[in-house]
């Protein structure tokens, strides 16, 4: 049985290019080409393919809101991202949106090919440079989250309060404690978190709530 797909894509050349290289595959065959999003998003369910290739910037649309709308309605579709975009926002947007694969534009055809049927198999294929990012993202992430683990229950209060914009003067007397341990508490916090200041404590801290 081949593998039935879909291109969004406004780039005509780039789509044309794409269609005549997966139907010239024994197992795979283009049920659908679109050149913009709402084209996309009136008809890829009745065509339900079992992979979209979809570019992330479409002149009326992002991809991401396309997957976000359809992937309810098509939880049996997988989407490939195939975009020139390698920012972190858009990388990680198509990914909580339901991307399971990301690739950049300028991929050999080889590595299109072999991404679609990886993912039709249950894979999630990603260019060697997006999957680095991937994997320095969630090492940050583990790193911030191994810190926040370290302070102590007065440590966060302090932080918490320090985020809120009080001064040390301030958070002693709300802590019924000495100017002298709220700043042994700041030191302790820094040296966890490994920053340096109270600005990037506080950004540390924000970013670890959201």
């Amino acid at each position: 049985m081949s593998i039935s797909i879909a291109i969004v894509e406004d780039e005509k050349n780039y789509n044309n290019a794409l269609k005549k290289v997966i139907n010239y595959q024994k197992d795979m065959k283009v049920v659908g080409q679109f050149f913009d999003g709402n084209d996309a998003l009136k008809n890829l369910p009745d065509l339900s393919p079992n992979v979209v290739m979809m570019d992330i910037q479409l002149q009326d649309m992002l991809g991401i809101e396309i997957i976000e709308k359809l992937k309810k309605e098509m939880p049996e579709t997988h989407f490939i991202m195939c975009t020139s975009f390698e920012d972190d926002e858009k990388i990680f947007n198509s990914l909580k949106a339901g991307a399971m694969g990301y690739l950049v534009k300028g991929e050999s055809m080889d590595k299109i090919l072999s991404s679609i049927r990886d993912v039709y198999n249950g894979g999630a294929p990603m260019s060697f440079s997006i999957a680095r990012r991937v994997l320095q993202h969630f090492e940050k992430k583990l790193s911030e989250i191994k810190g926040f683990d370290e302070l102590t229950k007065r440590e966060q209060e302090i932080l918490e309060l320090l985020s809120q914009g009080f001064l040390y003067k301030e958070i002693a007397d709300q802590k019924c404690i000495s100017m002298d341990t709220v700043k042994k508490h700041v030191g302790n916090i820094y040296r966890k978190l490994h920053v340096s200041n109270k600005v990037e404590a506080i950004n540390k801290f924000n970013h670890f709530k959201n």
